[in-house]
């Protein structure tokens, strides 16, 4: 690929603030030059003849308008200046290639300024690759190692499609050989599977087996020679090693140049941080290499695990992207890992490793087919965005990374570097895709300090006969003098004069003391003002957000209210306009006008002006019994003061008042007369004029009524009994009708009745007899 040029953007920002440089009271070029990146600073000698010292810092155009001319006129200018660039990738014909362009800028910033650049990364074609496959050789493991002898010819042969400089090395861990992650009987730690019924080597943490080669051979004869080992607990020492295998980068073999892969591959989770106590190991991980001449894990008795932390550091430190290839089970929990490590990705392992070369492929193609910026270095102070241009076109703002990428693809991204403030020094920090070597190095340089300070004419006769330098433009007194041109000393007495009373701040605090007197500081809010700089125009109180409501002048802390305006907010408006109802009154009668509004004082009355009361009686009812008892009484009683009292009325019998004021009102009394009078309202209350009594029924005739009552009560009775007599004749006729018809309707029979008994009866003598009868009788 030919050489792909810089396309560089600088954008610089002048943000605007609300008023000028001035108000913020700069006295010298640097803090003129800190308050943002649109204020300059004017050398010119004599202009503080006319202006204060703050008058100096401005924006260039404000001092223009001065009469401060251009080269007088310090206005430092952000800009970005490109050190290094060979171009990307091998076409370029530089011997040390690079895929990155640019590889070295320096950035000048004025504070609160932000610049915009391009930078350009290439995905490699022919990318060195280095495996290094650290396994977990714990009991569980054993059918995995049998499933993967063949790996590094299978692997390789895989590879050689993808890249022509592949190399593969392999380590393997167990678990810190201690309690209690072991057993420490003398058996047990001789054969740690002796309860399997098998032999297997004793437990270790990491060990090295075969640095990095492009020999299948050697990875194939190593795995053959490998043993499984056993611990007691789940968890194991998998962080160890990867640590280890990150940082002792001259026993594993990494190539500077190449793409750093280390798969992790296990059936188990890893302990981590301060697992380690639960053995007594309380050294925390210094995340140095301890191998040892047997490329053993040294310090794995006596280190605590690494933190997620420190992998993080070491393995973005060498640049070293990690697989996790870990069974189903806990794939969960890697994928946590994961999340935290840059680069790193997860596969899902076969319970036997049977799919292994898959995963590597998979994880290798998606590593390749994305290209993600990362950020090293010191960055405090700065606020870095980015844009990504990806290579099919589009555009991602807020993101630094493009997927799908093809081998030759080459990808942009616009970067915005921001300046918060003034550094200390000069600040590097770098831009690296993850996975690659190539970074592009940034300097940047803050700048707060302006360059007339490096020719300061010291005791210059400008600075009243040489009690300062002059430097900028401005003097730089000596101690024991002040003032614009160093004219005064620091005399206690005349300090003492620039404090309202003994013990009180100098100038209230806002201002300078020069010669006895306070100058004010100008206030980005408004004016300070005073003989000791006590008053302002902007302290006093705010209503609905405006100073004095917006309808007075703020004096001293205390609001000056406009003409038609009142109160300690100015918010209060004189006018009763607002309060006036349709028939003239004020607050229809049912309250009183305060601040141009309503108050209704009558309970139960509401609505803008009080015109809604549904309690409430109207105008002229009100006095209605004052009237009264006015026009009933012959004489004014106390019974009628008190009631006309109660009501703020007085009665008045005259006619003399002013027609347009007053209320005509005509009522109806209790008798049905008509009560007639005229209301007016004054500022002592309702005066009552010419009360009337008119057209009064005439009294009823009680006798009539009375004999008309009689007369109808005596008819109603009569009419009464005619009904009642007329119903009983007709209900008798028709009960006598009914009988009748019955009678006519019956049928008797001719036979003997049974119960008849004969009304005459024969009776015998008994002591009556004759002889012959007495004879016969004997016989």
């Amino acid at each position: 690929m030919g050489i792909v040029s810089l396309y560089l953007v600088l954008h610089f920002w002048l943000g605007t603030v609300g008023g000028t440089c001035s108000q913020f009271s700069a006295v010298s070029c640097d803090e003129c030059l800190q308050l943002g990146p649109q204020c300059a600073w004017c050398t010119l000698q004599n202009f503080t003849d006319f202006f204060s010292i703050d008058e100096r810092c401005d924006t260039p155009e404000a001092l223009l308008q001065k009469g401060c001319s251009g080269e007088f006129v310090e206005f430092s200018v952000t800009n970005v200046k490109v050190l290094k660039d060979q171009g990307l990738g091998k076409r370029t014909g530089h011997p040390n290639v690079s895929y990155i362009a640019p590889q070295k800028m320096r950035l000048q910033l004025r504070p609160g300024s932000q610049l915009t650049f391009q930078i350009q990364v290439q995905q490699p074609e022919d990318h060195p690759v280095d495996i290094y496959y650290l396994m977990d050789l714990s009991g569980s493991m054993i059918d995995d190692l049998k499933m993967i002898k063949d790996l590094g010819s299978t692997l390789s042969k895989e590879m050689a499609n993808l890249t022509s400089k592949f190399r593969l090395g392999f380590g393997s861990f167990v678990e810190k050989p201690v309690l209690p992650f072991i057993k420490i009987t003398r058996e047990e730690l001789a054969n740690p599977c002796r309860n399997f019924d098998f032999q297997c080597p004793p437990t270790f943490g990491y060990r090295h087996l075969l640095s990095l080669t492009s020999s299948t051979d050697k990875f194939n004869e190593i795995i053959s020679k490998q043993q499984v080992s056993a611990n007691i607990d789940v968890p194991e020492g998998g962080f160890d090693a990867i640590m280890q295998a990150a940082v002792c980068g001259d026993r594993i073999g990494w190539r500077n140049d190449s793409m750093k892969l280390l798969v992790f591959v296990s059936d188990a989770d890893s302990h981590f941080g301060m697992d380690s106590k639960m053995s007594g190991i309380v050294v925390p991980n210094d995340g140095e290499c301890h191998l040892d001449g047997n490329n053993e894990y040294s310090m794995t008795a006596h280190l605590e695990y690494p933190t997620l932390g420190q992998l993080v550091d070491k393995l973005v430190e060498n640049n070293i992207l990690l697989i996790f290839a870990v069974t189903d089970e806990q794939r969960q929990n890697y994928e946590n890992y994961a999340s935290l490590i840059p680069g790193a990705t997860v596969g899902v392992l076969a319970s036997d490793s049977r799919n292994i070369l898959e995963l590597i492929m998979s994880s290798y193609k998606e590593l390749r087919s994305e290209i993600d910026l990362e950020v090293l270095g010191n960055t405090e102070g700065l606020q870095i965005s980015f844009t990504a241009l990806c290579q099919d076109g589009t555009i991602i703002p807020g993101h630094k990374n493009c997927s799908n990428v093809k081998a030759g693809d080459v990808v942009s991204f616009n970067l915005t570097v921001e300046l918060k403030g003034c550094l200390a020094g000069p600040r590097l920090f770098y831009l690296r895709p993850v996975g690659f070597q190539d970074t592009l190095e940034i300097e940047l340089d803050s700048q707060c300090v302006c360059d007339c300070h490096q020719t300061p004419e010291a005791n210059s006769t400008h600075c009243s006969r040489g009690h300062g330098a002059l430097e900028c433009g401005a003097c730089v007194c000596d101690p024991g003098f002040v003032g614009p041109k160093c004219e005064c000393t620091e005399d206690q007495d005349q300090v003492s004069d620039c404090r309202a009373y003994e013990g009180a701040e100098m100038c209230s605090g806002q201002g300078e003391c020069f010669c006895g007197q306070c100058a004010c500081h100008p206030s980005s809010f408004g004016r300070v003002y005073g003989a000791y700089c006590e008053c302002d125009d902007f302290s006093c109180l705010r209503f609905r957000g405006e100073l004095c409501g917006g309808h007075g002048d703020c004096d001293c802390g205390e609001c000056v209210c406009h003409s038609g305006w009142m109160g300690e907010f100015c918010n209060c408006s004189t006018s009763t306009n607002m309060c006036t109802s349709a028939d003239g009154s004020i607050c229809s009668g049912r309250g009183k006008c305060v601040c141009g509004k309503c108050e209704c004082t009558v309970p139960g009355a509401s609505g803008e002006r009080c015109e809604r009361c549904p309690t409430c009686e109207d105008i002229c009812n009100l006095p209605r019994s004052c009237v009264e008892c006015y026009l009933k009484a012959k004489d004014p009683s106390d019974e009628c003061a008190v009631k006309c009292n109660s009501l703020h009325a007085t009665v008045s019998n005259s006619t003399d008042f002013e027609e347009s004021r007053a209320a005509f009102c005509t009522l109806q009394n209790e008798d049905s007369c008509l009560l007639s009078f005229s209301l007016v309202d004054s500022d002592h209350g309702s005066i009552i004029y010419n009360p009337k009594l008119y057209a009064c029924p005439e009294p009823p005739n009680a006798p009539l009524i009375a004999l008309g009552v009689c007369m109808s009560v005596l008819v109603v009775g009569i009419a009464l009994l005619v009904i009642w007599k007329f119903l009983v004749s007709v209900h008798d006729r028709k009960e006598v009708a009914k009988f009748e018809a019955e009678k006519a309707k019956a049928k008797w029979q001719s036979g003997t009745n049974p119960l008849f008994r004969s009304s005459t009866s024969t009776f015998k003598n008994v002591t009556y007899k004759s002889t012959g009868q007495q004879k016969s009788d004997i016989s």
